[in-house]
């Protein structure tokens, strides 16, 4: 629940590269989805891939780290128009919203020869990739055979642009203090996310900017984002 006391909503961004949606917000997304009712829960899955190795003369074997593989999240998604969430009824099925939500998660995209690269916000969480299973399941029917309630399986994997991953695995670049202005739309984890990497530093960045409500900062603030090993420090 937001600090005014409005529903967040679980929000799918679409872009074209995986560069845009690294840094790119709702107004900068070329399609994008709501949810109507959030998911009950979603599972965060990380793997390391490893591989069996054994020395001459041992009778052991010992497993040897390879790589780190992306994240996984997957959750299911609740399209509803009977009526038991808000207490109104609508005669139209839920076809045309879930289908919409299929081609902007799966849909082969002409100009850039690929599904759409996608970017989950929901309060802290903050996930960037692609999807990579879609499982639909229609449950209630009107008289004309449109359904009204349907449930959607989702799979994603996790990315990571290439220049920022280089970035990432260089020990030895430098962290650098970066000011940014406020824009419409723009949440502090989401910010954090795009010059940290990852959005658990918005607390840290709170305290420096002696931010009050960080859950709703107004367009055209500018905010103070320190050196990672500062903002760190301050948790």
């Amino acid at each position: 629940m937001a600090a005014n006391g409005k529903l967040e909503k679980m929000l799918i961004l679409a872009f074209e590269s995986s560069e845009e949606a690294e840094g790119g917000g709702p107004a900068e997304a070329k399609e994008k989805v709501e949810a109507f009712i959030n998911p009950e829960s979603y599972t965060l899955d990380y793997k390391v891939k490893t591989a069996d190795g054994q020395a001459p003369g041992t009778s052991g074997a010992e497993l040897k780290f390879q790589y780190i593989m992306p994240e996984e999240l997957s959750f299911e998604f609740l399209f509803d128009n009977t009526g038991i969430i808000d207490g109104i009824p609508k005669p139209d099925g839920v076809f045309d919203d879930v289908d919409r939500f299929r081609q902007v998660l799966t849909k082969y995209q002409g100009p850039t020869h690929e599904p759409y690269h996608l970017k989950l916000i929901w309060g802290n969480l903050i996930f960037k990739g692609r999807a990579t299973e879609l499982s639909l399941t229609h449950k209630l029917f009107n008289p004309d055979g449109q359904p009204i309630r349907s449930v959607a399986k989702v799979k994603f994997k996790g990315s990571i642009e290439e220049k920022k991953r280089a970035n990432k695995e260089d020990r030895g670049s430098a962290d650098l203090t970066h000011v940014r202005k406020v824009k419409a739309g723009e949440s502090l984890p989401l910010l954090c996310h795009r010059i940290y990497g990852d959005p658990k530093h918005y607390l840290s960045v709170a305290k420096v900017n002696n931010l009050g409500n960080f859950r709703n900062i107004k367009p055209g603030t500018d905010l103070v984002f320190p050196p990672i090993e500062k903002a760190g420090n301050l948790t």
